[in-house]
C-alpha cells in the first residue's frame, strides 16, 4: 500500500469510546489479538513489545474494554511502521474504530516524522480505512512478507 498526502476529516467514535495514548495491559491487548485472529502472544515479551515502540494508540468502549490499537515504531528518520492495528469483531462500531487508529496514528506521523515512509501491518478489514486516508493496493502486485521464527522447543523469536 502507497500513503498519499491528503486525509479526509478525522473520524468521530461514538459516544462513551476514547482514545488513549497509554499501552494497554499485555493480558487485554493479547485478549484483542486473539479475538482478531492472532496467535496468543508470551505476555513479557508483549510488554516489551509495547515498552519499546515509539507510542500506541488504543480505543476504548463505554465499559472500559480495549476494542482497539495500534502500535508505532520507528528509525525516528525515514521509516515508520504501524503494528498490530486491530479492533474487536464483534463490536458494532469496528470499522469506526478502525478509521480512528488509522486516522490517529498517520496525523501523529504528519506531526512527528513528516516525509517519512508508512509501512503498515494490518488485516484485510482494515483496508478501507486504510483507502479512506490515502493508501492504495500497490498496481504492481507487490506484497510484503513476514517470517515468524521459532526455537527448537517451538517458542516464537522475532514475531513482533
Amino acid at each position: 500500500m502507497i500513503p498519499f498526502r491528503s486525509q479526509p476529516p478525522a473520524p468521530r467514535l461514538p459516544e462513551g469510546y476514547r482514545t488513549e495514548a497509554e499501552p494497554p495491559q499485555p493480558g487485554e491487548l493479547n485478549s484483542l489479538l486473539m479475538a482478531c485472529g492472532e496467535s496468543q502472544r508470551d505476555e513479557q515479551r508483549l510488554a516489551l513489545v509495547l515498552e519499546r515502540s515509539a507510542w500506541q494508540l488504543c480505543v476504548r468502549d463505554p465499559q472500559g474494554r480495549l476494542v482497539g490499537f495500534v502500535r508505532a515504531t520507528s528509525d525516528q528518520a525515514l521509516n515508520a511502521n504501524l503494528w498490530d492495528l486491530s479492533a474487536w469483531p464483534a463490536d458494532p462500531h469496528r470499522s469506526t474504530v478502525l478509521a480512528v487508529l488509522v486516522h490517529g496514528s498517520l496525523s501523529r506521523l504528519r506531526r512527528e516524522l513528516s516525509g517519512c515512509s508508512i509501512s503498515v501491518a494490518a488485516p484485510p478489514e482494515a483496508l478501507s480505512a486504510l483507502q479512506q486516508h490515502g493508501f492504495m493496493v500497490d498496481p504492481g502486485g507487490i506484497r510484503a512478507m513476514g517470517l515468524v521464527l521459532t526455537t527448537a522447543e517451538g517458542d516464537t523469536q522475532g514475531a513482533e
